[in-house]
């Protein structure tokens, strides 16, 4: 174990969120904490903030007064940049602009020890960037918080190009005597977290402007169809729109414009009207006192049909609905022989229910076809979303919609678009961790972790893949590729070969 004893003393540089929370974990840590900050006041105000929380901890039963005290006699503001000459780990939280945290991190070379640990807090600009001016860089090091960093347990540790090995471990192992759950990440635009979650908003930006759903069924499709805690856009407006927009630009130009990366017209025009979301008021949705909250699209009751045929074997986590159907009362007949290309539900009246598969359920013969969205979990599920082809009457998708509703489920009936909305995300968010996980950013296990922990998904993707198969999401994004060809929705070279390693183990 190389994490650094209590003994040591931490600086924070930056005192705005996140310095402040940072400062707060060190400290009930038990480590002697500096706050610095270049307004004038600012971190003896910062410190006086922080002493408020240690309080509202102590009245929550969190620590004792006697820890509180103990904790505030050991932070101190420092008003000049020289009074952190004697820290062992001095961690920035600036503005998120790379000249500053360069100027910043040459001045304190001059200051600290030679064993000085420097860590940068950057949520998007390169740790071997913000490193690339020191004498010796090989003591700096990405340590991404949460926000909030006192109560989320996830810290990216970011080796940059030059990092030392030892570096990177001894701020990985203080992460975790911090109670942390601390995992190792290469330095890659966006690192784990921001790189992989950013189809989680683009998807759902991409299918508003192809006018899928409106921003309040995207969300609850997501959230209830598959157990994702908030959706997109309500979360968007909780993180700040200019944030979040930011962020995605930031990606998509560190990654040379690469088109699965871009950003959203939609999102940019929100940006620029000043609706930044909940801190402005108003963002997707509108925040002020009184405002009446959009309600999902929800079909009406339909009865349900007293019986359905079965064709084939329902793919992946589909396939529990024949459980489900009969659970309900209904009868299920037919062949459930393993083998036919698309397994799919026969109505009553004709028409076929299947599983989305990339491409739209309207074709040029004119199938009569309704496509149901992924799910990770059917049983779970409370709200399925459907999409009828041209040649589906208003008949058809209320045997349909019926049916879903005997399971339980609400019904969001949408646009007709190749993907729908959970498994176009879902797919292009298991695509990035692949891909991440083939080009060493992280491992697998750290992957999912940090999905987990970062941004509350409803399990890994990387266990994911392993649930749908690899086979069955590259062949959803072959087919979304072919109705919207310009990369995008390319699979992965890495998805591609995991797909042929799974059929030669099968």
């Amino acid at each position: 174990m190389t994490a650094l004893g209590t003994s040591s003393t931490v600086a924070v540089v930056g005192t705005g969120t996140m310095g402040q929370g940072i400062a707060q974990v060190a400290l009930v840590a038990g480590h002697r904490v500096l706050l610095h900050d270049t307004a004038p006041g600012r971190a003896a105000q910062a410190a006086e903030a922080i002493g408020g929380r240690l309080d509202r901890l102590v009245e929550k039963g969190r620590i004792s007064a006697d820890a509180r005290d103990t904790a505030r006699a050991r932070l101190s503001p420092a008003t000049a940049l020289a009074e952190l000459a004697d820290a062992a780990l001095v961690i920035e939280a600036i503005l998120e602009q790379l000249p500053a945290k360069q100027e910043l991190f040459t001045a304190l070379e001059d200051i600290v020890t030679a064993d000085c640990l420097l860590a940068t807090n950057t949520s998007s600009l390169s740790v071997t960037a913000v490193a690339g001016r020191l004498r010796h860089p090989g003591r700096c090091v990405g340590l991404h918080f949460f926000n909030p960093a006192p109560l989320l347990p996830l810290v990216e540790v970011i080796s940059g190009f030059a990092t030392d090995e030892a570096a990177a471990t001894t701020a990985y192992d203080t992460a975790a005597a911090w109670g942390k759950r601390p995992v190792r990440c290469a330095d890659t635009p966006g690192f784990i977290v921001n790189r992989i979650a950013r189809p989680f908003y683009a998807e759902a930006l991409r299918a508003y402007e192809e006018r899928v759903a409106d921003p309040a069924t995207i969300d609850a499709v997501l959230r209830e169809g598959t157990g994702f805690k908030m959706g997109p856009f309500e979360l968007t407006d909780l993180i700040g729109q200019d944030v979040n927009e930011a962020v995605t630009h930031s990606v998509w130009q560190a990654f040379f414009q690469d088109p699965k990366f871009t950003p959203s017209l939609a999102q940019r025009r929100l940006v620029e009207s000043g609706l930044h979301g909940r801190k402005a008021g108003r963002g997707w949705f509108d925040y002020s006192e009184g405002a009446h909250r959009p309600e999902p699209r929800t079909a009406e009751p339909c009865p349900a049909p007293a019986s359905v045929g079965l064709h084939g074997e329902l793919p992946g986590p589909a396939a529990v609905l024949c459980e489900l159907i009969g659970e309900a009362g209904i009868k299920v007949t037919g062949d459930r022989t393993p083998g036919v290309a698309e397994g799919s539900i026969r109505l009553p009246g004709g028409a076929r229910l299947a599983l989305t598969n990339g491409c739209p359920a309207t074709t040029p013969a004119q199938e009569i076809c309704i496509r149901f969205d992924l799910s990770l979990d059917y049983r779970a599920a409370t709200r399925i979303a459907l999409a009828a082809s041209a040649a589906v009457s208003e008949e058809d998708l209320a045997e349909a919609v019926g049916l879903f509703q005997a399971l339980g489920k609400q019904v969001s009936v949408i646009e007709d678009v190749p993907g729908m909305i959970v498994a176009r995300t879902v797919a292009m968010i298991i695509d990035f961790a692949v891909d991440a996980a083939a080009r060493g950013v992280a491992t697998p296990e750290d992957i999912d972790t940090a999905m987990r922990l970062g941004v509350n998904y409803p399990g890994g993707p990387m266990e994911w893949v392993e649930r749908l198969g690899a086979r069955w999401v590259g062949d959803l994004l072959d087919s979304m590729h072919h109705q919207n060809a310009g990369g995008r929705y390319v699979p992965s070279w890495a998805l591609r070969r995991r797909a042929d390693l799974e059929e030669l183990v099968l």
